[in-house]
């Protein structure tokens, strides 16, 4: 007899989906296109020699995602670059945040990270820089 009682599950329905029945449809409104401009400076780790601004350049034309698809930048994203500064800008959802995560990625594949990290410095910029690092000499000195 316990197997013909409906289960509880079945019955607990979310409030909103009975609402969205009724709702109208939603207009279809036409969005002027943004040009998103992210900057990421690379001059520090580039003036040393430990790094190519163009090789970091080809890799985000290589890794950036399009609608889920690598290789899919089409007219949406474009990457340049000017001297040590890699410039995305993008006429699509585009996060800062991603170009983080990408920039990060390189730094790993290139053995990079433990010496560099990725800093927003503006809004719409990120910059490259050495970690600080405190010299021991501060410490020999309380001695």
């Amino acid at each position: 007899a316990a197997s013909m009682m409906p289960s509880s599950r079945g019955c607990a329905r979310p409030l909103l989906s009975s609402f969205a029945h009724n709702m109208a449809p939603a207009k279809k409104i036409q969005k002027k296109k943004v040009v998103k401009k992210f900057a990421i400076d690379c001059s520090q780790p580039v003036d040393d020699g430990i790094m190519d601004a163009a090789s970091f350049e080809k890799f985000l034309l290589d890794k950036i995602k399009v609608n889920g698809k690598v290789g899919n930048l089409a007219d949406l994203v474009t990457v340049s670059r000017e001297k040590a500064k890699v410039i995305v800008s993008a006429e699509t959802d585009f996060s800062k945040r991603y170009l983080k995560y990408l920039s990060k990625k390189y730094l790993k594949k290139q053995q990079l990270r433990d010496w560099l990290h990725v800093i927003a410095n503006k809004k719409d910029s990120y910059e490259l820089r050495y970690y600080n690092i405190h010299d021991n000499e501060a410490d020999e000195d309380e001695d």
